[in-house]
């Protein structure tokens, strides 16, 4: 599915696309990624046999993260590179303060124009992921 080619919040609902959570699409990306055999951590180096599948296992359970440790222990280099674990689009209400999500909208905005709407009401621009180059 190419979420780019979607307009409005039918053709979502027609193409299938379900909402989940941020560890449920940090899991499936990270499968998918262990599957191709894909680096999970570049450019980390030393924490291939400990730290790295460690943190790999808490994401595929779904954990909670807590990294602690002195500097220069690749923490926030981990963290930063989690980011691109994320789906690189989510479909977003066009007009809505907080982003909403068309299949579960929160604001009073996108609810109102979900039901007023139904099938032709525009998921919006779905937003890229944020960089932190």
């Amino acid at each position: 599915m190419n979420i780019k080619n979607i307009h409005t919040l039918g053709e979502l609902r027609v193409a299938g696309y379900m909402t989940k959570s941020i560890k449920e699409e940090i899991r499936q990306n990270l499968i998918t990624k262990l599957k191709k055999q894909e680096p999970t951590f570049p450019g980390i180096v030393g924490y291939e046999d400990t730290v790295i599948p460690d943190v790999e296992r808490a994401l595929l359970s779904r954990h909670n993260i807590l990294f602690l440790g002195l500097r220069g222990q690749a923490k926030t280099r981990m963290a930063r590179q989690m980011t691109e674990l994320l789906d690189e689009y989510i479909p977003a209400m066009t007009g809505s303060d907080i982003n909403d999500d068309p299949r579960n909208p929160v604001s009073k905005f996108a609810r109102d124009l979900v039901a007023e709407r139904f099938l032709t009401s525009p998921p919006g621009n779905s937003l890229a992921r944020c960089s932190w180059e």
